[in-house]
């Protein structure tokens, strides 16, 4: 791993405590930042002298349940503002959260989060679906475009007032960013409606409901299905035994570490996780016992996808939408992230074992499929 360790520690560190984020938080918040990153020692920190293997290990962990919580109260409370707001100016709202957060696969102590503002007067549906062939809904000269444009313009100015302290980010296509002044966490509000797909009209669950938001830069409306993302990925998580959010963060934060360098990964963290979700169950239900397993287990898939390409042009997402590798960039991202790993994977290997020469992925890994880190 032609790289400076040292600093990839750091860095990982840095994330998870918080304090690569400082700038978006409230004095307050900063002070807490600063006095936990001093007190606090993560058990990854102590479970291996080998630098290498320390940051294998802190790669995957989940962030803190304190730092999580926070940045869940502050996406609430930030939630109640814009509800008691935009009720008074005529609209009616209900919220929900998308994204790393709920999934519990972000790597950051202060992360966004993905606040969903959803209008509950307007939907878009499926004329296939049982419910529009029962004649359930009912017709409006409303276009989606129009309702979205309203509902992102109105949610901006809301913000404005009610966060005078704060930084009101309005630049970005799909989110409005609100940061610092009084609120402990940074927030994304999403002006969004819902879609009834036509799995969600014959079932009405609601992870099978799709979700429309608004591209200002366009403008365009995009269709998605986070709610499905989140159940299919939890869902192979626990039949995975906890490996595969632990290779998804893994893989979230060597991304992040090769970005710091200077390189590029064309994927998002919901590429990850979708490309992740086919990795073989067996491989990360052994990182139940030993943790350098799921390490094993992510090269060996990403190395599998890198020579196969073929073959993993044709995965799909977990909500079904569309491919993953749909792109030029995303495949090349498979690319660079899978000779991250590679690098990854010997040098914690050269840690681990001992080897007359530069070990090749398959000895790496059949050396670290034996180790075990004893917990602290």
């Amino acid at each position: 791993m032609a790289r400076d360790i040292q600093k990839r520690l750091v860095q990982l560190r840095s994330r998870r405590i918080g304090t690569d984020r400082l700038s978006h938080l409230t004095y307050d918040s900063q002070v807490d930042v600063l006095r936990k990153s001093i007190q606090l020692e993560e058990s990854w920190q102590k479970r291996s002298q080998k630098p290498y293997t320390r940051y294998a290990l802190g790669s995957m962990q989940e962030v803190g349940p304190e730092y999580t919580r926070i940045s869940l109260e502050t996406a609430e409370r930030v939630g109640k503002q814009l509800e008691s707001k935009l009720t008074a100016a005529g609209f009616a709202i209900e919220f929900r959260l998308q994204g790393s957060v709920p999934l519990n696969t972000h790597i950051r102590g202060v992360s966004d989060v993905d606040l969903l503002t959803l209008d509950k007067y307007f939907l878009t549906y499926a004329t296939g679906g049982t419910r529009s062939r029962g004649g359930f809904y009912n017709s409006t000269p409303k276009t989606s475009l129009g309702v979205l444009s309203a509902l992102r313009s109105k949610s901006e100015s809301v913000l404005k007032d009610a966060y005078p302290t704060a930084t009101v980010d309005t630049s970005g296509g799909k989110a409005v960013n609100i940061s610092g002044g009084s609120l402990a966490r940074p927030v994304d509000v999403i002006p969004s409606h819902w879609n009834d797909t036509i799995e969600y009209q014959a079932s009405s669950n609601e992870t099978e409901r799709g979700v429309t938001i608004l591209n200002k830069k366009v403008p365009e409306t995009i269709d998605n299905l986070p709610f499905k993302h989140i159940r299919e990925i939890d869902g192979q998580d626990t039949l995975a035994f906890g490996g595969l959010k632990k290779a998804i963060r893994l893989c979230k934060n060597v991304k992040n570490d090769a970005e710091e360098e200077g390189g590029s990964i064309g994927l998002s963290s919901y590429d990850i996780a979708a490309v992740m979700y086919h990795a073989d169950l067996g491989g990360l239900r052994s990182g139940l016992v030993q943790d350098l397993a799921i390490l094993v287990e992510t090269q060996r898939y990403l190395d599998w996808l890198y020579n196969n390409r073929a073959e993993a042009q044709k995965l799909v997402v977990p909500d079904g939408s569309r491919q993953i590798f749909d792109t030029a960039d995303r495949l090349s991202g498979l690319v660079t992230l899978s000779c991250e790993m590679d690098d990854l994977l010997k040098e914690v290997a050269k840690e681990q074992g001992h080897f007359p020469s530069e070990p090749t992925n398959q000895m790496a890994r059949d050396c670290l499929s034996k180790v075990y880190i004893p917990a602290t």
